[in-house]
């Protein structure tokens, strides 16, 4: 697309055929299995080997925090620090958060988000020393510990010259958090049913996919109907009788998770207008209606005109007069009949041929809309 000269920026136009409605998916990428939770981990810990970028140590302006947990540190090694006498610019306190993996056991390594909590300027080059990771409760489940990935700087002369890429008070560890202990519930009761929670609930995905389970299943004797659909959010899958080990549990769910179902979606044009970015659905059908878009431009200039006196007059001023001359310009109207079960591809094909802009065509869905013949949700942001 062309920018427009007279706003200064480019107005994207995005029609996309997005064929959920007729395309395939695994059950394993539309659902999540009961009890694979995300455990939120957060902590406390202190940051070491920075160039002189880390926390001021002054009593006013300084994070006294950062004081007091070094001093706390050297006291475990036997070393004992007046605090006021500590110099803390090569160390920085942060807040140490992650998320834990579902099903996730003791030892499993995972990345931790490393954040500034006093008034460092940087921490590029630093290394987090070993810092406990708790839930919400307070329960001890792991540690974190290592090197950290800032990915940009933050420089600052003395005479006051400051460059900066990207932001330098936030790092990762990679697999820098470990498990010291099992999280609780994560295994299976074979007894009891497990849920498979969809991503996006929707009435006719769950029966599909609780109908693709029981297909696969229809030649056990014993028991035919594993998979309900409860709501549409939930399908409860139920354990064979012959599943009587966890690792019997996974085969069972394995092979669940690859059947491919067809996921169904609603019909839905997203239109955003500050960026004139247009996105339909391919499953969106639009009902016979007429298409009639003329553009009128109106130009409107001011020139100064002198206006002297007449010669020889008394009293009279030379003064500088606006002129304003007005242009209107109304160019052809383009016409366009757009048959019943129109597709989001005919609709393309058939805008781009009236040659309309991006905000030209975002009005024009608006106005199909409110005549009643776009089969569809409009969503505009």
């Amino acid at each position: 697309m062309k920018p427009f000269s007279k706003f200064g920026y480019v107005l994207l136009f995005v029609l996309t055929t997005l064929q959920f409605s007729m395309g395939q998916v695994r059950i394993k990428d539309i659902v999540s299995v009961e009890n694979a939770n995300q455990t939120s981990l957060i902590g406390y810990g202190l940051v070491v080997g920075l160039d002189g970028s880390g926390d001021r140590s002054g009593a006013r302006r300084g994070a006294i925090f950062t004081v007091q947990t070094i001093s706390n540190m050297l006291e475990r090694f036997g070393i004992t620090v007046p605090r006021e006498k500590l110099r803390t610019r090569n160390a920085a306190a942060v807040m140490v958060t992650a998320k834990l993996p579902a099903f996730s056991r003791k030892g499993s390594q995972f990345d931790v988000t490393v954040s500034s909590l006093g008034d460092a300027t940087s921490l590029e080059g630093g290394v987090l020393l070993m810092a406990p990771l708790r839930d919400p409760s307070g329960v001890n489940y792991g540690m974190a510990q290592g090197p950290i990935s800032v990915g940009g700087f933050n420089i600052e002369t003395q005479g006051g010259e400051k460059v900066r890429k990207n932001h330098a008070l936030v790092g990762r560890v990679p697999a820098g958090g470990y498990l010291v202990i099992d999280p609780p519930n994560q295994d299976f009761d074979l007894k009891q049913s497990v849920g498979l929670h969809l991503i996006k609930p929707d009435f006719t995905t769950a029966k599909r996919i609780a109908q693709a389970i029981n297909t696969l299943f229809s030649s056990d004797s014993l028991k035919q109907n594993y998979a309900q659909p409860v709501s549409p959010g939930l399908v409860k899958l139920h354990f064979p009788d012959s599943a009587s080990t966890q690792a019997q549990a996974v085969t069972f769910i394995a092979k669940i998770e690859t059947l491919q179902v067809v996921s169904d979606t609603d019909a839905r044009v997203v239109i955003n207008e500050r960026t004139g970015t247009i996105v339909a659905g391919g499953n969106v059908t639009i009902s016979e209606v007429m298409i009639s878009h003329g553009n009128l431009t109106i130009h409107t200039r001011t020139q100064p005109v002198i206006s002297q006196p007449q010669p020889f007059s008394s009293g009279g001023q030379t003064v500088v007069v606006p002129v304003t001359e007005t242009i209107v310009k109304e160019g052809p109207a383009n016409t366009a009949v757009l048959n019943g079960t129109t597709t989001v591809t005919e609709l393309a094909s058939a805008l781009n041929t009236l040659g309309l802009k991006p905000r030209d065509i975002i009005a024009i869905f608006q106005s199909i809309k409110q005549a009643g013949a776009l089969n569809a949700k409009l969503i505009i942001n």
